[in-house]
């Protein structure tokens, strides 16, 4: 393992290490060598952790008994993928049902825990994630990495636009901004007031680079027009976010990237995963998402099989850490959809890449009349029209026997001012776009600029509410459009 550059198993890295400047990559071995050569290593790295595992929580040694699984039988990423068992999060929550608060595949004693996060438990009991003093080491460490090879460097502001609260995604771009060396600025987000605050300070402070989610980061933009400020001349000159669909979504891509003239990096998976920037995150001149292999190994699966499905196709991203001590995720089910390819990127790096990002969750797809719909489909058509405002709300019903979507969407401030035939026309380029893109004709309402809330976190935007429906059709009395 000496040739891979701080790779090690319990995981120890250097703490004043930093590449040369003129570097494009953080460990240049590591991230540019022959997939195979890295397999192989991989491989070694899976039985270790599998080992560890198994020997360390009841958690893991029960779930792979009863599957007939070992470590030992690890061999090949084929008998890895073949023989482990995958982790769903009912799993989890079973876990820490019957061992509270942390669950029996939590690995180290627990006066090791340096951080607890979670889940807001809004469904169900909440999840909770100890994190071990190493671990948010390494998590520090594996952060810096990516944000160098976005073109971030020490000394740089990272102006830190996320909620610190239980949310994994601000600590940890705040944990990679401190490692990296760079001028790290956890701003927040939240509070009332807050996002006018936020334009201020981002037009004094100049920073280089940006975190939050792409639906804060457009509302940022609209908020500085307001203040009579220019967001481009805010200097920022890379953004990257997490938290939801977006930053790999063309039309919502294209807006952030006009608003603020700055290069835009998707990242993230699920907060379980943390590091969430190496499982699966975009570097320079690479469009989408980059799966970092050698620090959390993943998967996309057929979603009902769990086997690894071909490159070029569609399925769940399956995650397994190979830097985690604390509660360390063995092939666990994002429960997302997401396309991979094997081709080369522009970067340099040879990872596998999810270059259209993460489309969003498979229990977020919604099947209107046998048609499989994503949210973030919808939203990349209308991000794409130069009239639309910034918000809309996607209503899903029914009207006797068929499956009705319904569209509300915020027509720019404007074309709200230019009248009816205006905003008629707006309509059916709406209902001819989305048609386009989804194959679906639906009823659509143009609704005025500041409509709909924005948010500081994630944007949700379905409604599921067949009283709407009725009263909306009613009101223009049309059938879909």
């Amino acid at each position: 393992m000496s040739t891979m550059e701080d790779w090690h198993w319990p995981p120890r890295y250097d703490n004043s290490y930093c590449p040369p400047a003129s570097s494009r990559c953080w460990f240049p071995v590591r991230e540019t060598m022959h997939p195979g050569d890295r397999d192989k290593a991989i491989v070694q790295r899976l039985r270790e952790v599998c080992d560890y595992a198994y020997s360390h929580c009841d958690f893991y040694r029960v779930k792979w008994d009863e599957a007939g699984f070992h470590p030992s039988q690890v061999r090949s990423l084929e008998d890895f993928e073949r023989r482990c068992p995958v982790v769903v999060k009912s799993d989890l929550r079973t876990a820490q049902h019957r061992a509270p608060p942390f669950g029996d595949y939590l690995c180290i004693p627990e006066s090791e825990i340096h951080h607890i996060h979670g889940t807001s438990g809004t469904t169900g009991r909440p999840t909770a994630f100890a994190i071990g003093r190493e671990d948010w080491q390494s998590i520090a460490n594996a952060h810096a990495r990516i944000m160098w090879g976005m073109g971030i460097r020490p000394g740089d502001i990272v102006f830190v636009a996320a909620i610190f609260s239980l949310y994994m995604g601000s600590w940890g771009a705040l944990s990679g901004a401190e490692r990296l060396g760079a001028k790290a600025f956890p701003f927040g987000a939240g509070a009332p007031g807050m996002s006018s605050r936020a334009v201020q300070w981002l037009d004094m402070m100049k920073p280089k680079a940006f975190y939050g989610t792409p639906s804060y980061a457009l509302y940022l933009a609209e908020t500085a027009v307001k203040e009579g400020l220019n967001p481009s001349d805010f200097g920022i000159e890379r953004m990257f976010f997490s938290g939801e669909p977006g930053a790999s979504v063309p039309g919502v891509r294209d807006r952030i990237i006009d608003a603020y003239k700055a290069q835009v990096f998707d990242c993230g998976s699920m907060a379980e995963m943390s590091p969430f920037m190496n499982v699966a995150a975009s570097a320079e001149s690479s469009i989408g998402m980059l799966c970092w292999q050698d620090v959390c190994y993943t998967e996309v699966c057929d979603p009902k099989t769990f086997e690894r499905v071909p490159y070029g196709q569609r399925g769940t991203p399956v995650y397994t850490h190979l830097e985690r001590t604390s509660q360390p995720m063995i092939r666990l089910v994002s429960g997302d959809l997401a396309l991979w390819t094997n081709d080369p990127t522009p970067c340099g790096r040879t990872y596998p890449r999810l270059p259209q990002g993460i489309f969003g969750r498979i229990d977020d797809m919604l099947t209107i009349r046998g048609e499989n719909v994503y949210p973030s489909e919808i939203d990349a058509a209308l991000s794409k029209l130069p009239s639309y405002g910034g918000e809309h709300r996607i209503i899903v019903s029914r009207e006797g026997n068929m499956d009705e979507l319904l569209l509300r969407v915020e027509a720019g401030e404007a074309l709200s001012a230019q009248g009816t035939s205006a905003l008629e026309s707006f309509r059916s380029e709406v209902a001819s776009s989305v048609h386009t893109m989804l194959g679906l004709r639906t009823l659509v309402e143009v609704v005025p600029a500041g409509t709909y809330p924005r948010t500081d976190f994630k944007a949700r935007r379905v409604i599921d509410d067949r009283e709407v429906f009725k009263e909306m059709a009613q009101r223009l009395g049309t059938g879909a459009a």
